[in-house]
């Protein structure tokens, strides 16, 4: 009976732990990878965020030290002396030795910090110290967002490079195979199906080469969400949605504090302010205050050392003022003052990079915009075009040149059309960057 019992508990706790690990490796895989899900990976998984993170912690940490020396602080200092000659004193012209061979005393220090400098620097400026981690983690979740989005547009733009050279290849085929059959009716001589041979080779190996790029822009995409090497990553788009994404309101203006450069800008300003108050606080004295209990034990013989207690106790105030240093602290003064004025002239500088950039940003991606209409226009217009050429070539008006040129032009009307996308997706990251806006 026991036997069983054991038995049905190690089966129970095998099918436990089994769950667990298939449950975290199922909580470490998308199961649908949309592009929000994506980012979402990518801030919970991804290295340099954690780092980030850490970095939180760990300035929360060293705050929390810093200010702990405002608090009181007790020590306990422990000693015990044998004295292998006892010291000698002269008084009143004899030699008398003084003290007892075996001495042990216990001093129990009681402190409180007053008023200190260093502490006082602690405690003023813990707030932004912390919200300064916060921001630099912000700022990285920020470039992670853009550099995430676009390597996945890189994905989703790589295979519809694949879907347009699958339909290419369809078309390149019909085109093969009517040919050969005219050539072998003796319609058209064989240089018509020789060229279409060619075009069928060329796109079957430009097919090999946009499925290589697939695979690397996939492996770009997993390292920058820190997600598995080894296990697929299946991505959920409408791809019809992508132009409507694309649109962006072109009359927004920039606000400089909706930049995170902006606000770091404004807590480093501020701690360099604090730096500054804690060098004037320098000629102003430190103050104290103490208070010690001294346990004192003496005795020649070292079994009755602990018998009996001299003790004694006091309290009192430190008051520490340094007088001269031979110019120190006026120069570290002058010096905090120079940082000030450069992390002011910081912020003047982020405002004009800010203008420029945000300039740059919505020129690009105006001129994007242009480009990607023409892009969407020609492309209905070389769909048009192809088919109709097609048609003539089948009713013997057109000859197959005419064929391969009207294909080559949708083909390439094709790519361009989705490369044009692509840099309007990426150009309206440019501009929600430079405007402060991306969520993440």
């Amino acid at each position: 009976m026991k036997i069983s019992i054991y038995a049905l508990t190690l089966i129970l706790l095998s099918t436990t732990i089994i769950k667990s690990q298939q449950k975290s490796e199922n909580d470490s895989l998308l199961q649908k990878a949309t592009l929000q899900n994506c980012i979402r990976y990518a801030v919970a998984h991804q290295p340099s965020i954690q780092q980030s993170l850490l970095n939180e912690q760990i300035a929360s940490r060293e705050i929390k030290s810093k200010i702990a020396d405002w608090l009181p602080q007790l020590n306990l200092n422990v000693n015990f002396q044998h004295n292998y000659k006892l010291p000698t004193s002269i008084f009143q012209g004899n030699a008398v030795k003084i003290g007892v061979i075996n001495t042990s005393s216990a001093q129990f220090a009681l402190t409180q910090t007053i008023f200190n400098r260093d502490v006082l620097l602690a405690l003023s400026t813990a707030h932004d110290v912390n919200l300064q981690a916060e921001q630099l983690t912000a700022n990285n979740k920020i470039n992670l967002v853009v550099n995430v989005s676009n390597a996945f547009y890189a994905v989703l733009l790589a295979r519809e490079q694949i879907n347009l050279v699958k339909e290419d290849l369809v078309r390149l085929k019909q085109s093969y195979d009517d040919a050969y059959n005219q050539y072998k009716s003796g319609t058209v001589d064989k240089t018509d199906y020789e060229r279409a041979s060619i075009a069928l080779n060329n796109s079957k190996a430009e097919e090999r080469h946009d499925e290589e790029l697939l695979k690397t822009n996939f492996a770009v995409l997993k390292n920058l969400m820190g997600y598995p090497v080894d296990n697929e990553l299946d991505l959920s788009y409408d791809t019809s949605r992508m132009e409507n994404d694309a649109f962006i309101d072109t009359t927004q203006h920039v606000n400089y504090e909706n930049r995170i450069e902006y606000k770091l800008l404004e807590t480093q300003l501020r701690l360099q302010q604090a730096n500054l108050r804690y060098y004037d606080w320098s000629f102003l004295p430190s103050l104290s205050a103490f208070g010690n209990y001294n346990l004192n034990f003496q005795n020649d013989n070292l079994q009755k050392l602990y018998n009996q207690n001299f003790p004694s106790e006091y309290i009192g105030l430190q008051l520490s003022f340094p007088i001269f240093q031979g110019g120190k602290r006026i120069q570290e003064i002058d010096q905090a003052s120079l940082e000030v004025k450069r992390a002011e002239y910081d912020v003047v500088s982020l405002k004009s990079s800010v203008n420029v950039e945000y300039t740059q940003a919505m020129a690009g991606y105006k001129s994007n915009l242009s480009e990607f209409n023409a892009a969407k226009q020609n492309l209905e217009l070389a769909k048009d075009v192809y088919n109709t050429i097609e048609l003539q070539y089948k009713a013997g008006i057109k000859t197959y040149l005419d064929v391969i040129t009207a294909e080559s032009d949708l083909r390439t009307t094709e790519v361009n059309y989705y490369d044009a996308l692509y840099q309007l997706l990426s150009s309206k990251l440019d501009v929600e960057k430079a405007l402060g806006t991306i969520k993440y």
